[in-house]
């Protein structure tokens, strides 16, 4: 019978990896085992703490549902998530002649929901939230500057008072939604101004931040995923340049070309014919999307 000791046994492990035929899952596997036995040499981890972390992924997936992904926000909060985003821009940069012109990428967060609502042109998403109403408009274009006709932005965001609709006793859909470009790839929608907030601190993330002493809030921003035929799809945010831990995001997700001005405009009528009886924001953005690789 094989006897393993703390000196040979990554190697059986790895041994035993021999006869997996997709090369990239035993790399991958072949490297978190070697990098987690080392880590575990090198802090002498105990029992105990083996267990609690064993425990904490257990809370971890328990605080999951449907509309809110513990894990994503412990990836978040850990900079993972964030990394993956730069190592894929990256190799994009890499295989992608002008791709450094394409919008850039950041965290897709824990509160995405899918099946957002189809919208309208100029629709308001968030007729029932809170916050400043603000017009955000722009052009989705390939990065030479020509319009994507058809492409499709889905859209979700905090209200103006840094709480989402999956946060909500009862959640339901607000604040969310998906449209479609034009013939000249604009765009138009209302939503809010979002506000700074905290990220949940109720689950294990929450816990972690804490025991570290690490603040847990984001700046405002709005979220977007943009896609169209034959592109890069891209998933980012619209930070707010007069928010608060811009310098200091708890999942690291700020990029200086995703921060913009929410441009104060007084009551009356708006740039697509809505009026208004209070002020209002507008922003203005333009997402390049590279082609495609086939």
């Amino acid at each position: 019978m094989p006897q393993y000791d703390d000196s040979t046994i990554t190697e059986a492990v790895l041994a035993s990896m021999a006869r997996c035929d997709d090369a990239r899952f035993r790399q991958v596997m072949s490297a978190l085992v070697q990098h987690l036995h080392a880590f575990v040499r090198e802090v002498d981890l105990t029992e105990a703490e083996w267990a609690e972390a064993v425990e904490m992924l257990k809370a971890t997936g328990q605080a999951s549902t449907p509309q809110r992904n513990e894990f994503i926000l412990l990836s978040d909060t850990l900079g993972v998530s964030m990394l993956v985003v730069q190592l894929a821009q990256r190799r994009k940069a890499q295989s992608m002649q002008g791709v450094t012109h394409a919008t850039e990428a950041t965290v897709e967060g824990p509160f995405y929901w899918q099946d957002a609502p189809d919208m309208p042109m100029g629709a308001d998403l968030a007729t029932e939230m809170p916050g400043e109403r603000t017009l955000y408009q722009g052009r989705v274009t390939d990065i030479e500057g020509r319009p994507l006709a058809g492409a499709m932005l889905d859209v979700w965001s905090s209200d103006g008072e840094g709480r989402y609709d999956v946060q909500m006793a009862e959640p339901r859909m607000l604040g969310r939604g998906r449209l479609r470009t034009d013939a000249d790839g604009r765009y138009r929608f209302w939503s809010v101004k979002p506000s700074a907030y905290p990220v949940p601190d109720d689950g294990t993330a929450g816990a972690m931040l804490r025991r570290l002493d690490r603040p847990n809030w984001r700046p405002a921003h709005l979220h977007l995923m943009v896609r169209a035929d034959g592109h890069v799809p891209l998933t980012t945010h619209l930070f707010a340049r007069d928010s608060d831990y811009l310098d200091r995001d708890a999942v690291f997700a700020v990029r200086d070309s995703l921060v913009v001005d929410y441009v104060r405009q007084p009551a009356g009528t708006a740039p697509d014919g809505r009026k208004l009886s209070e002020p209002y924001s507008l922003v203005s953005y333009d997402f390049r999307l590279p082609a495609a690789r086939a």
